[in-house]
């Protein structure tokens, strides 16, 4: 179910809590709609770019903070948003989570009757990925929220959840439980499902993700965002001479797909937009050689022109291999895409200060930031975001506002301290 209403504000004040924050896509998502956050991030690098972002960040253990440190959080918070680590359930990993599917669903039902939290910690230690229990830490706080005086045992309003494709089977069993048997307190939610594509939110990227969103009971039934773009289906060129570009790929390529324009008339979506949408300092065409597939869809990898939406972006994005020379059949490799045209694709601003180390897989992980605007807007009645925002110059913190913020995230202006996680 999508929205087709005009759109209705459903919080005066919202006030995002994000966990496994990364580097601030869903936090720049509501900078851009002008609600503040604060994330909780356990990644060093990451929160070293969400500092020099000017992003309120704790550095800190989602688990730990909601076992330690609950009642430290601001009471004001309404909204809690996240996209718990997908590793053991995406198509590119081994597979652990998707393996223990049931078991999860067993461990929610557990959740919401109250079962104890120190019998089911002790058992998720069995789970033989620990990742594999993160996804369950939403529901947590859930819980947690209707028990902590700090909050007067208030429970969030609103609820935003993204992961991959094959968390749509917890996210249901999510809904199922949050509607019918509410909350251990007696707190019930209308909740919407469904996997949904970023390029037909105006991302230029080729993304599935299982999506979830959720509101108290008394606010209104909540809805998916409407898509604003057209989808993108590959083509059968993508896939021939083994991903070699040649002069005949790229001329079928170009004459393949129209230039990325509005689609004329009415409520017709946009078309989607291209990587030459977005990559706008590149002035020379180009093809792009991806070696794996996209969000576990086989057809959506292979070779594609600028004019299409990239393959999904993940911390392998370096690997992308870009070809801007054909002469003849000839083919001559060009620059690989940098950190901040990698953030671009995700729809992260131009210039976003993307620091500390492995900044590929922070760019990978990340919500893109324009698909976080739509699901926050659907989720609290506001207008569809326009993709301009996102392209608009960040202004990066201060070192006296970096410094403060550092303070807050890690217990020092200049490093972390024993309160931070450690890399193990």
């Amino acid at each position: 179910m999508t929205s087709t209403v005009s759109p209705k504000r459903i919080l005066d004040q919202p006030f995002v809590l994000d966990l496994f924050a990364g580097p601030g896509g869903l936090d720049v998502a509501g900078h851009s709609l002008g609600i503040p956050s604060l994330g909780i991030e356990w990644d060093k690098s990451a929160c070293l770019t969400r500092y020099a972002a000017g992003l309120d960040t704790l550095h800190a253990d989602v688990s730990t903070v909601r076992r330690d440190a609950f009642e430290s959080l601001p009471p004001e918070i309404n909204v809690l948003a996240g996209g718990p680590p997908c590793q053991t359930y995406s198509v590119a990993g081994k597979g652990a989570g998707r393996k223990a599917l049931e078991e999860v669903k067993g461990f929610i039902e557990r959740l919401m009757a109250g079962d104890p939290e120190e019998a089911i910690d002790k058992e998720l230690k069995n789970l033989s990925d620990p990742r594999t229990a993160l996804v369950l830490e939403p529901l947590r706080y859930a819980i947690q929220a209707t028990r902590s005086p700090n909050r007067g045992r208030r429970p969030y309003d609103v609820i935003v959840l993204e992961q991959v494709p094959a968390v749509k089977a917890l996210w249901d069993r999510y809904a199922e439980v949050l509607q019918d048997i509410g909350l251990p307190d007696g707190t019930k939610y209308k909740v919407v499902v469904d996997v949904l594509d970023t390029e037909t939110y105006g991302v230029p990227q080729t993304r599935s993700r299982a999506v979830l969103i959720a509101r108290r009971e008394g606010l209104g039934e909540p809805a998916l965002p409407r898509a604003t773009h057209r989808a993108y289906e590959a083509k059968e060129w993508n896939r021939r001479n083994g991903g070699i570009p040649t002069q005949a790929t790229l001329d079928e390529a170009n004459t393949a797909e129209p230039p990325s324009q509005p689609a004329e008339g009415g409520d017709k979506p946009d078309h989607w937009v291209s990587m030459r949408d977005v990559l706008t300092e590149r002035k020379t065409p180009f093809l792009v050689r991806s070696n794996y597939g996209s969000s576990g869809i086989p057809g959506r990898r292979g070779v594609r022109t600028d004019r299409q939406p990239a393959a999904t972006v993940t911390g392998r994005i370096s690997r992308f291999v870009v070809f801007e020379h054909l002469n003849d059949d000839i083919v001559y490799e060009g620059p690989r895409f940098s950190m901040n045209e990698a953030g671009m694709l995700q729809s992260f601003p131009p210039d976003y200060p993307w620091s500390g180390t492995a900044k590929a897989q922070q760019v990978g992980n990340a919500v893109p930031p324009l698909f976080g605007a739509h699901l926050l807007s659907a989720a609290l009645g506001l207008p569809s975001p326009h993709p301009e925002a996102m392209r608009k110059p960040w202004v990066p913190a201060t070192e006296e506002q970096r410094a403060k913020l550092r303070s807050h995230g890690c217990g020092a202006a200049d490093d972390c301290t024993a309160r931070c996680p450690r890399p193990e």
